[in-house]
């Protein structure tokens, strides 16, 4: 099995998320990562998903989750040549003996200390699963408190990739309503 990324773009709505995620339990997918924002267009919101699966499972899921209702396009980009990024806070213990330490291996990484406190740093790093796993193992033996992490946001390179607009979900039979325009 491998991990496959997929960019899902949905009509900003309740429920919509609650829908994408039941498909993946039902058909027995756990979810490492979801991440959802808003996109350029307004009323489509856009979820960075990751999984682990075969491909031909993973494409079966692609494939029922773009006929659900306010699903306006889902592409995996696995194979694209992709950029992907992940946010972590890590409240790490220190003393005033630690700190420097901590600070010079935080600047390695070219993070950033965002709150000191009496007994604690907590530190913002912003990359990919390879560096934020590397700097959380150098900040172990310090003794970390608390780890909060977003997740992985992607997009594929160039001009590849899920582009949200009218002329795609027209295409599709979908309409992605403005954020102003009231539901029939």
């Amino acid at each position: 099995m491998a991990k496959h990324t997929l960019i899902a773009l949905v009509e900003d709505k309740p429920g919509v998320l609650n829908r994408v995620s039941s498909l993946f339990r039902r058909r027995g997918f756990n979810i490492e990562s979801i991440a959802v924002g808003h996109t350029e267009t307004p009323g489509v919101s856009r979820m960075t998903i990751v999984v682990d699966g075969t491909t031909v499972s993973v494409e079966q899921v692609r494939k029922q989750l773009d006929k659900l209702i306010n699903v306006v396009k889902v592409t995996d980009i696995t194979d694209d040549s992709l950029l992907s990024r992940e946010l972590a806070l890590v409240k790490v213990r220190s003393t005033p003996g630690t700190r420097g330490e901590i600070i010079e291996i935080v600047d390695i990484y070219r993070s950033k200390i965002v709150d000191v406190s009496a007994d604690s740093v907590v530190v913002e790093i912003t990359g990919d699963e390879e560096k934020l796993g590397s700097l959380l193992r150098l900040l172990k033996d310090y003794g970390i408190r608390e780890i909060a992490r977003t997740g992985r946001v992607a997009m594929s390179r160039g001009s590849a990739g899920p582009v949200p607009g009218e002329e795609q979900a027209h295409a599709r039979g979908k309409r992605v309503r403005k954020a102003a325009e009231p539901e029939a």
